[in-house]
């Protein structure tokens, strides 16, 4: 007897989606609750701007962004639409119960952590792959760690564009620009670039370089000559430091011009 379409349908596998395994109501929920609170609270403290919504391709696509501030993060949920779903590439530590950030994350259920070793590739491109077949999104910080200097961009790490051309799905690079401070009623700035196509490539080696260098030339385009800002006052510096993990132990002096591309 053949089986026909829609009961092969039925009987897909389910995503294995990341985060507390409670039930999808709840985690909708969750989500819902930490996405108001965002807008709300971003918008009430800072003056946010937002440049190339029209960019966004209305589907699951990977998002790469500059890093400079924990709450980056934050300013995306305040931004980006309510569909798809997105879902954040980190946190490094296994143990989502470590340390208040990561409890606040695995809360709201939209990260995917993963172990920083090349044998762990397998395992963050399966999860990856899944909120991609869930009709998600997935937001990369394409340095991998945060640093200061608003107009810089450091190399890129090869993941986004791997786990873009895995998935066939759209690469968009988004600048963040002026949370390396935060102070209430300053200007923070999201700019969306345009679209890196993918669906029409594999993921081989020279497709990965190609297009993490294309990603790093767009987004250091949209980040480019913005200034950095004054530090604010003692709760602007705490705000902004709260969860910061600089690697090298405090934080540093803005880096000077960078340029190139880097390694998964």
């Amino acid at each position: 007897m053949t089986t026909s379409r829609s009961g092969r349908e039925r009987h897909r596998p389910i995503p294995t989606l990341p985060g507390p395994p409670i039930h999808p109501i709840r985690r909708t929920a969750r989500y819902l609750i930490a996405r108001l609170v965002a807008i709300l609270l971003v918008r009430a403290y800072v003056r946010l701007d937002v440049e190339g919504r029209e960019h966004l391709p209305g589907r699951s696509c990977l998002i790469c962004f500059n890093h400079q501030s924990w709450l980056d993060p934050f300013f995306l949920m305040a931004t980006l639409p309510l569909r798809p779903r997105i879902y954040f590439f980190g946190p490094r530590e296994e143990d989502m119960q470590a340390g208040g950030r990561n409890r606040l994350m695995n809360w709201i259920g939209t990260a995917l952590p993963y172990r920083p070793l090349k044998n762990d590739l397998l395992e963050a491109t399966r999860r990856v792959q899944a909120v991609f077949d869930a009709g998600g999104s997935v937001a990369i910080a394409g340095e991998g760690r945060i640093h200061a200097g608003e107009g810089v961009l450091l190399p890129l790490n090869e993941g986004a564009a791997f786990f873009a051309l895995r998935a066939g799905v759209p690469l968009v690079p988004l600048a963040i620009n002026g949370t390396s401070w935060i102070a209430f009623r300053r200007r923070v700035r999201v700019r969306i670039g345009e679209p890196i196509t993918t669906s029409d490539r594999r993921p081989v080696r020279e497709a990965v370089e190609e297009v993490t260098e294309a990603a790093w030339t767009a987004l250091h385009g949209l980040v480019q000559g913005y200034p950095d800002p004054p530090p604010p006052g003692p709760f602007g510096r705490w705000l902004t430091e709260l969860f910061n993990e600089w690697p090298e132990g405090r934080r540093p002096e803005p880096a000077g011009p960078a340029a190139g591309v880097g390694k998964l």
